[in-house]
């Protein structure tokens, strides 16, 4: 039997107060009545499924099935976010759609990480990023009214984000001066850092140099490194970039978005490529989604689409520096 005064002493309350419960609840329906006003369909998509990110900077949960058809253990994994499902019903043809689901990240923990977190998700087919960018706008604008003064975002490519803060161009400059300017300025440089590789270094100096230079204006980075794609579209052009954006507010990360890749032959490379990765950096390969690449091959209309960190969202709306008093239970009260 546990002891009766050790289960008195757990704190067993919610991290948030019953105001930010309230303002979460408002934020939640302001999203589900602009989404409305716009014809934008809700969908409910599985966190459950047979496959998982290859993005080796995700570590995914998993689990095992054992009922009809998988008593030797189904492998399943908690997804990271709905993309692969919402995109597979965009394939059918069923117009813009958007969702607020709870999402997983093993390993994410922090002030503003918690490994079980909410996106609030959305796709529009016929939308390139810049009206997305402008819909964003409008959204943050509805649903932070009264709490927090948002200006429209001001917009800024990544390489010229660069530029001006560090004088090296993300697209030209070498990793060794990379690593110059990083010794010059960081208080630490990590050891393992590659001599031959840009992307490391562009990722070091944008949350160690960049991220922490921003100010409380919202704004728009976009048009990233063709290298860091992920699942946006590249546009082809003498430096080819990645038509892909991030939203910050008040120095927090809140959204990124693309311009949705629709080859279903680059995005099983991407994935093939991913693994590759993953395997050279001593992590298991992850089961690339084969029904999202049949979506793709069948046709996916062309389609931009944002997720937005909903939790940072209340954050942010709320005055708060911990996204543990922005949600209910985060994983230390579990």
């Amino acid at each position: 039997m546990p002891r009766t005064d050790t289960l008195a002493e757990c704190d067993w309350r919610p991290g948030a107060d019953l105001e930010t419960l309230k303002l979460r609840a408002s934020l939640m329906a302001r999203a589900r009545t602009f989404f409305a006003a716009r014809n934008v369909l809700e969908v409910d998509t599985p966190i459950l499924s047979c496959a998982a990110a290859t993005d080796p900077a995700i570590d995914s949960f998993a689990t095992a099935y054992q009922g009809a058809g998988g008593a030797a253990g189904q492998p399943l994994y908690l997804h990271s976010s709905p993309e692969f499902c919402m995109k597979r019903l965009l394939a059918t043809g069923c117009g813009p759609i958007f969702q607020l689901s709870h999402v997983f990240r093993n390993g994410e923990s922090g002030r503003r990480h918690n490994p079980e977190f909410m996106l609030l998700e959305w796709y529009r087919p016929g939308f390139g990023p810049d009206a997305l960018m402008d819909e964003v706008d409008e959204l943050l604008a509805q649903l932070l009214a009264g709490y927090l003064d948002y200006r429209r975002a001001k917009r800024v490519t990544y390489r010229q984000w660069f530029i001006d803060e560090t004088g090296l161009d993300p697209w030209r400059d070498t990793p060794a001066a990379f690593r110059s300017f990083a010794a010059a300025n960081l208080a630490s440089v990590p050891e393992n850092m590659p001599d031959h590789e840009r992307d490391p270094w562009l990722y070091l100096l944008l949350t160690h140099w960049l991220e922490p230079r921003l100010d409380a204006d919202a704004l728009f980075v976009h048009d990233y490194p063709a290298s860091q794609a992920s699942l946006a579209r590249i546009r082809h052009q003498p430096l080819p970039v990645a038509e892909r954006f991030e939203l910050y507010l008040r120095g927090v990360e809140l959204a990124n978005g693309f311009h949705e890749l629709g080859d279903s032959r680059e995005q099983a490379q991407r994935f093939a490529h991913d693994n590759s990765l993953r395997q050279a950096a001593g992590q298991a390969p992850m089961p690339p989604d084969q029904r999202l690449i049949a979506a793709l091959g069948h046709g996916l209309p062309d389609s931009s689409g944002v997720a937005l960190g909903f939790d940072r969202l209340v954050m942010l709306a709320a005055g708060l520096t911990d996204i543990d008093s922005a949600m209910p239970f985060s994983v230390q009260r579990s």
